[in-house]
């Protein structure tokens, strides 16, 4: 299904006049140099072919003939370019980079190669290219421009005088036609099209998974024995013809690599991909007009994100009526009312890679409509919703998933957390049970109840059909909520009572209070009285009285003795208890002591923005 969809992709956009897809044997690389050859081998120049992005010289992506997959102490070649190892026979030493190393078999293998192939040819051109082959020589290497630069980067030839590079020439594509016809090739019946075709004994590398290898990995390999199986040796075990192999290889690479300018940071902003923990997510839809198919990633992508940066060449008003979409949508408005351009029965694809070793698994698959897709992120939002709001715009997956990881780096998320989480969006399912463990303990470890903290756990009650109130619910009965809003009031009268204190209750007892209140909250309630006969004592009568009355209140509807344990269900409504008692907006509070009753220093923020 996936391969099948992902090749669905690519007869699509590349048959579209301005597809910007390779054809078939032909890949994109990232290019830097190109050498000028005369037609008697001689180099005349090597050109600089990188492109400023931001404050570097980047690569320039390029179609050229598709590179084998390479592994091994001696890798193939590639067809009219390589890196300057294969070409010069020279590249950077891998213990001190400032130094030159030669590399004679690669130089060889690169020679070789091109002899077999283009040793017949009439071609002006090709016949260049071999007269260079034949006589360079690796002491040349120092005088050629941009030599330092052009180290261990890929470079292409042209023929001086002519604007093409010979990897363009109609000579050089009939080379390559005959080489991809591969006459030992196995005859199988494809698993994507139905169809006996030659079928790919090794599938291309996908590049752009964060994690993996930056050579690339695969989806589908057999590199051992065990994973074979009726004497059928590597991709005959899963026939995938060499056509269909190539259609959803550079399907997938296309999509990873797409990018649609750069943010106020000078990253590249990614048009059909996210990165959600360590999970890449790639997405694309399936429309009959381009137009409606663009709309609906640009859609998706804000959903994902809704505090992305705009991209630099996106019309700003373009740009503001997606942000006022997805804002709606937040907000309950169905996708249709949102914006009457959207076609809801879009067909939407939505793939999870995470890296594992020298390959690529498949964290989660979702074929969908954007419809659905917009009832799944409307869902996940209500679910979210809590009382004081703790964001202006709806929070980022990849922004909620940070409140798990330590020191809230985004490397430091559980491992396989944000597949889990990401397929719980998805599907409108329950939330693992990973995320509400997770948040809780991170809470326990650094006292910090925020509003996203708050939000993510009674999401994840919410699925679990608890009842968890929105806003502050004096008459929830809950004992884990009831326990929670007691610890809130009796930090207040803390706080009150010992002004600039540096620690309060919270980062002493919070967690020991949320899984074994009975044996805290006699020693707290017995401090609170203190701290409320000072309150007396002082100027601060009336927030006395009224403290007192929130006690009794939250007290009354606990039973006779505190509980011995809190389960992990009940320790969620602690949080969320604490949260509503300590930030909610209360009209009873007495007149001219709001600071003192509710001390606002560490209140939600809603104008967080993103790392």
């Amino acid at each position: 299904m996936i391969l099948q969809a992902l090749k669905g992709y690519y007869d699509r956009v590349s048959a579209e006049p301005a597809g910007g897809i390779a054809t078939y044997g032909f890949s994109e690389q990232k290019i830097a140099f190109e050498i000028v050859l005369t037609p008697d081998g001689t180099v005349a120049d090597v050109n600089d072919l990188r492109e400023q992005q931001g404050k570097r010289l980047q690569p320039r992506s390029l179609l050229v003939p598709q590179p084998p997959k390479r592994s091994g102490r001696n890798p193939p070649p590639a067809f009219l370019f390589d890196k300057t190892g294969y070409v010069f026979g020279v590249e950077r030493d891998d213990i001190d980079k400032t130094k030159t190393v030669e590399n004679p078999t690669y130089r060889k293998a690169f020679l070789d190669y091109h002899v077999r192939l283009l040793g017949q040819s009439d071609d002006v051109g090709l016949k260049a290219l071999l007269a260079f082959l034949r006589g360079w020589s690796v002491e040349h290497y120092v005088g050629l421009r941009n030599a330092d630069d052009m180290l261990d980067t890929n470079v292409v030839f042209r023929l001086d005088g002519e604007r093409g590079w010979l990897h363009e020439r109609d000579a050089a594509k009939e080379v390559w036609a005959r080489e991809l016809a591969v006459d030992d090739a196995v005859i199988g019946l494809c698993l994507v099209t139905g169809h006996e075709a030659p079928v790919a004994r090794l599938h291309a590398s996908i590049k752009g998974v964060q994690g993996a290898q930056s050579s690339g990995a695969s989806i589908i390999s057999f590199n051992l024995d065990a994973f074979e199986s009726y004497g059928k040796s590597q991709g005959a075990n899963a026939p995938v013809s060499e056509a269909a192999t190539f259609a959803y290889t550079t399907a997938l690479n296309s999509l990873l690599s797409r990018t649609s300018g750069r943010d106020a940071r000078d990253r590249p902003l990614y048009r059909n991909r996210a990165q959600i923990g360590d999970a890449t997510t790639v997405f694309w839809a399936e429309a009959a007009l381009v137009a409606q198919a663009d709309a609906a990633e640009v859609t998706f992508a804000a959903l994902l994100d809704p505090h992305d940066d705009a991209p630099a060449e996106d019309d700003a008003g373009a740009t503001a009526k997606i942000r006022d979409v997805v804002k709606q949508m937040s907000e309950g408005r169905p996708l249709q009312q949102a914006s009457p351009d959207l076609a809801p029965d879009t067909r939407f694809y939505v793939l999870g890679l995470s890296p594992n070793a020298a390959r690529i698994s498949v964290r989660f698959w979702h074929p969908t409509t954007l419809g659905e897709l917009g009832d799944a992120f409307q869902q996940h939002w209500q679910d979210l919703r809590i009382e004081p709001v703790p964001w202006k715009v709806a929070p980022a997956i990849w922004r909620l998933l940070r409140e798990t990881a330590p020191q809230q780096k985004t490397e430091n998320i559980p491992p396989n957390l944000a597949g889990e989480v990401m397929r719980a969006v998805l599907n409108r399912s329950r939330y693992p049970r990973t995320l509400l463990t997770s948040v809780i303990m991170r809470i326990r470890a650094d006292g910090d109840i925020n509003g996203l903290r708050a939000a993510l756990i009674k999401a994840c009650l919410i699925r679990q059909k608890e009842d968890v109130p929105v806003a502050l619910d004096r008459e929830n009965a809950n004992p884990g909520y009831r326990l929670g809003r007691l610890f809130a009031v009796l930090e207040s009268a803390q706080r009150a009572a010992l002004p600039g204190l540096n620690a309060t209750i919270r980062d002493r007892y919070f967690g020991a209070a949320s899984a074994t209140p009975a044996t805290v909250f006699p020693v707290l309630m017995r401090n609170a009285n203190h701290h409320l006969a000072n309150l007396r004592k002082g100027d601060k009568g009336g927030l006395a009285v009224w403290l007192e009355r929130e006690i009794g209140e939250v007290i009354g509807g606990i039973e006779a003795r505190f509980p011995r344990t809190l389960r992990l269900e009940e320790q969620g409504q602690f949080a969320i208890g604490y949260y509503h008692q300590r930030f909610a907006k209360r009209g009873d509070k007495p007149t001219g002591i709001a600071d003192d009753a509710i001390d606002t220093t560490d209140a939600p923020n809603s104008t967080e923005t993103p790392e």
